[in-house]
This record gives C-alpha cells, structure tokens and sequence, in this order.
C-alpha cells in the first residue's frame, strides 16, 4: 500500500469521496480506516439494489450505510433522515460515497462515452479515467452533517498492473484477484479538504465536485499514461509504502477464523451456519424492505 498526501493519524468524522473502479474499492477504505483506528466507523452510501444481498445488505443497512436509487427515483428526505439518525446516536462517521454512481469499467466503452457526451453537453470538462461525477449524495451528505463532520477526504486510487502490453489500461482487479496477489501494489492519493472551501449551494458544489474529479483525471493520467515510462505507475510527489503491523489485524483474524472453523468442524455447527445464511437472508430482506 503506497500513500501520497495526508492521512491523519487521529480518527475523525469524514466523508471519503472516491473514483470507483471495482469492489476492492471498498477494502481500500477499510485499509486508510484502520490506520486511523477508525475501521468501525465505516459506513458506505450503496446503490439499492445492494440491499437485497444475502445477510450483507441487512447488516450494511443496520450498520449506518445508506442505500440511494439513481437520477429521479433519488430520496433525498429518506437519506437525510437516516444521517440525522446517526448523528443524533453520535455514531462516528467514516461514510464513504463513490460519486460516478458506477465502475469505471474499459471493456464497457459505452458507459465511457455516455459519461463523456454528459459533461459535453453540461459544459463540463471530459475526464478521460473516471467517470462524470453525480453531486447529489454528496451534496445531501455535506449538508446534512457540516457541523457534524471535521473533513472530507478526496482519495484517488490506481492499482498497479492494471495497463496492458499495448499501454492501454485494463480493467481494475476482482476481489479474487486483488486477495491472490496478482494486484502487487495499491497507490492512494489523499487530499483532505476543510469544510469551509466546499461550496455550499448544490448547483456550485457540483461545479467543485466535478473539479475535484479533473484533478483525479490528471493524478491518473500521469499513472497510465506519462510519456516517461518513469514516470508511470506512481503518483506525483512524495509517497511512503503505508505497512500495518499484525497487532491491527491478526486479533479480528483469530476471532473470525476460530469462530468460523468451530462451528464448519462440527455436524450442529454447520446446520447452524447454513440456516443463519438462509434465516438471516430471509430476515434481513424483509427488515430492509420495510425498514431501509
């Protein structure tokens, strides 16, 4: 893990805006969390459809994320109530929003060109390595939370290996993939951003927003394509390889993994843990579905 800019080391109540490119990107919030002792506080703002996952969506939805649905359909009441709620229980908040609403995907080129021939017609700069950035979760997260929330981090990430032996840039790893080792680097690009210069009035903020996401473009356009080979792969100025001592992981590990393993080692054990899957599944999705 290779980290340019400022991570505090203290935790803090954040919004964590990011480019998206597969569902590692995720785990990559849970990896700057966790060095700031702050992995449970993260929460995610999720499309709805992600609900209806077996015992995640339930668990997700129970845990302070907020499920939103795309364009019209978007309930912007629903969402601010549900972050008064946290605020009001004094949850701590690391709410992570991936403002593109989808993956930045180079086997699916239409995607590309819809989100450019968008920004074209709203007069917007066209970003060649992520996608033109939806304002209204963050506009609705910011403003709900402004005197909630000490920062908003601005995180960009590149995986590295992920160019082709033409230069063209390929798609970004699986979960599989990226837990097999076949993702040999990650490089994070954090700029924490006061309250104050981000423009209230959602019409301005989605100008800002989209200023934030050309900066990115250019991050990774120097990542993919700088015409110095040396320059390639890396981020612009200084960096340091992020490593986290076992004291931070191995107590969850053993915890999880004994816990796992004693109830698979036995008959009633695993019964237990099918039907949790199946009853908690079943649970779980009419939980969500009358309580979102």
């Amino acid at each position: 893990v290779i980290i340019y800019g400022d991570l505090p080391k203290n935790k803090e109540n954040v919004i964590y805006l990011s480019n998206h490119q597969c569902t590692v990107d995720w785990i990559i919030a849970d990896m700057l969390a966790i060095r700031q002792n702050a992995l449970g506080h993260v929460r995610y703002v999720l499309k709805d459809g992600l609900k209806w996952l077996p015992l995640y969506g339930w668990y997700f939805s129970q845990h302070g994320g907020v499920y939103v649905k795309r364009s019209a359909k978007f309930n912007e009441k629903e969402m601010r109530e549900k972050l008064r709620a946290q605020m009001k229980a004094e949850t701590p908040m690391y709410l992570v929003i991936f403002p593109e609403g989808t993956r930045y995907n180079p086997e699916i080129p239409k995607v590309i060109a819809d989100s450019q021939s968008f920004a074209e017609k709203e007069g917007l700069a066209i970003l060649k390595h992520v996608l033109t950035p939806r304002v209204k979760a963050t506009h609705v997260a910011i403003d709900t939370m402004k005197d909630y929330l000490d920062a908003v981090y601005d995180v960009t990430v590149a995986y590295e290996g992920t160019v082709d032996h033409k230069g063209q840039r390929k798609l970004a790893p699986s979960m599989t993939e990226f837990l097999c080792k076949e993702c040999p680097k990650v490089h994070i690009f954090i700029d924490r951003i006061e309250l104050k210069d981000i423009p209230e009035e959602q019409m301005y903020m989605r100008r800002w927003l989209h200023e934030r996401f050309e900066i990115k473009d250019k991050l990774l356009i120097e990542f993919y394509d700088a015409k110095d080979s040396k320059r390639r792969n890396k981020f612009p100025g200084k960096s340091v390889h992020s490593k986290l001592s076992l004291k931070k992981t191995l107590p969850s590990l053993l915890f999880l993994g004994g816990l796992t393993a004693s109830m698979l080692l036995t008959e009633s054990g695993r019964k237990l843990y099918v039907k949790t899957w199946i009853y908690g599944t079943l649970i779980g999705c009419l939980w969500v579905s009358i309580k979102p």
